[in-house]
């Protein structure tokens, strides 16, 4: 490999798997890792439309960028630059036309096809492809390369067809697709062998997974995935993310109770407390029904914990609605969570919605949830301190002698330890010592 990629990640984990799986096929071409833009000759941002202003960062990056392959022409080298993901999808020949100097562009259903788009660019001109193509993707990505993360994610469905009113997933990832069974069974064997120890599901609505069975007779949802993943010999923990309140049946709820390896930990987005808005939303349940989830994951799995997301200032949020939110996150209580101003997306239907919110309403509104918020995962690491929990070691910490991991609550905890270098896949007990903002302090415990 006489060439190097390298490829920046932004906004969710399925676009982490997505930029490692594009690095393994761009090995296939020549191009070995690089750890920078500075050193590399093909540098592709992997981009995500879910946030504001996303498509304006990228192109402010991509203009840093042609500054870099301009002075690096002048010294008589070359430096290929790419936009993949959402805001490729999104934006696909706009692309082109306001960055001409781009030599891919090509969307999150696409890379497979990078080895093509990166011939055609040679020839002198951008290629694009955002095309959904009728073949899955996955039929054409090499085995994922051994990287020795003990943590390691596996996207096993993708796109969505929910069409919540404020979100373009549906636009830029397509309708709903689930991998086979099978197909993720031989894969997250294969990261097992390669010294994983945790696998986490991913998936648009990861919940909704619904694969064809091994025997091809059927089909599987993802508390039958989780069983048969639960077999696998080495595989420690299991975790599952994003998931909609309305895919969680009873059978993924009993496999929270049944498999040992499925993390007491769920994050299952509600958005909002109030029934006003759910449907202005387009989300499918009310407050009744993700109340009714909760009661039924807590009666399976007692020690579970729930993290989730929460949008404030949706178009015609009112006072009430938004006191509303607030007493829904404190008849639940979350250990952590995820929570925005709302910020239109272009195309969807809440963007031009007329009864838009102020910002300055917004702003207000999103302090208050958050300091509720954080007070609710503030009392919950507190509840920790003098606990015994099992600790997964995932690698050293930032200090030396120092070891990082997490509970099956993904709580991070730094530990001190004279063997903190060879910690990293092992679960241990660990003492809770110290509740800090973010993370945990600890010891191994006798």
């Amino acid at each position: 490999m006489n060439k190097k990629a390298y490829i920046k990640s932004y906004g969710c984990q399925m676009n982490v798997y997505d930029s490692a799986r594009m690095a393994d096929v761009l090995a296939g071409c020549g191009y070995a890792k690089a750890a920078s833009a500075e050193e590399a000759d093909l540098v592709i941002l992997n981009t995500c439309h879910v946030r504001e202003k996303a498509a304006e960062k990228v192109y402010s990056e991509l203009g840093r960028l042609r500054v870099m392959r301009n002075e690096r022409r002048r010294d008589g080298g070359e430096l290929m630059l790419g936009v993949a993901g959402c805001v490729a999808q999104a934006e696909g020949e706009e692309m082109l036309r306001r960055a001409p100097f781009l030599d891919i562009v090509v969307g999150p259903q696409a890379y497979h096809r990078l080895p093509a788009l990166l011939a055609r660019a040679h020839n002198g001109r951008g290629a694009i492809d955002t095309e959904f193509p009728p073949e899955p993707k996955f039929d054409s990505l090499p085995a994922p390369s051994p990287d020795g993360a003990v943590s390691a994610f596996l996207t096993v469905q993708e796109g969505c067809d929910k069409f919540c009113s404020f979100c373009v997933v549906p636009y830029t990832r397509g309708a709903e697709y689930s991998r086979g069974a099978a197909e993720v069974i031989a894969e997250a064997g294969h990261l097992v062998a390669n010294g994983a120890r945790e696998i986490v599901l991913l998936g648009q609505n990861v919940n909704a997974y619904h694969g064809v069975a091994p025997d091809g007779r059927s089909e599987w949802g993802l508390g039958r995935l989780a069983r048969a993943l639960g077999e696998i010999d080495g595989l420690a923990r299991i975790r599952y993310t994003t998931s909609h309140p309305r895919d969680m049946d009873d059978e993924l709820i009993a496999a929270h109770r049944n498999v040992a390896q499925l993390m007491p930990f769920v994050h299952l987005p509600v958005q909002s407390g109030s029934d006003r808005i759910l449907a202005a939303m387009n989300r499918r349940h009310r407050v009744a029904d993700y109340l009714d989830v909760i009661e039924r994951l807590r009666a399976a799995r007692p020690d579970v914990a729930l993290s989730s997301d929460f949008i404030v200032g949706h178009p015609g949020e009112t006072d009430a609605d938004f006191e509303a939110t607030l007493d829904l996150v404190r008849r639940v209580g979350f250990v952590q969570a995820f929570s925005f101003m709302y910020s239109p997306r272009p195309g969807t239907p809440a963007a031009g919605a007329d009864d838009q919110v102020s910002e300055a309403v917004k702003a207000e509104r999103l302090a208050i949830l958050q300091a509720l918020l954080e007070t609710q995962q503030r009392d919950f690491n507190r509840a920790c301190e003098g606990r015994i929990v099992d600790v997964l070691f995932e690698r050293e910490g930032r200090k030396a002698g120092q070891a990082k991991g997490r509970t099956p609550w993904l709580q991070p905890v730094h530990i001190e330890h004279a063997e903190a270098d060879r910690l990293a896949g092992r679960i241990a007990p660990v003492e809770i010592l110290q509740a800090k903002a973010g993370s945990l302090a600890g010891r191994i415990a006798a």
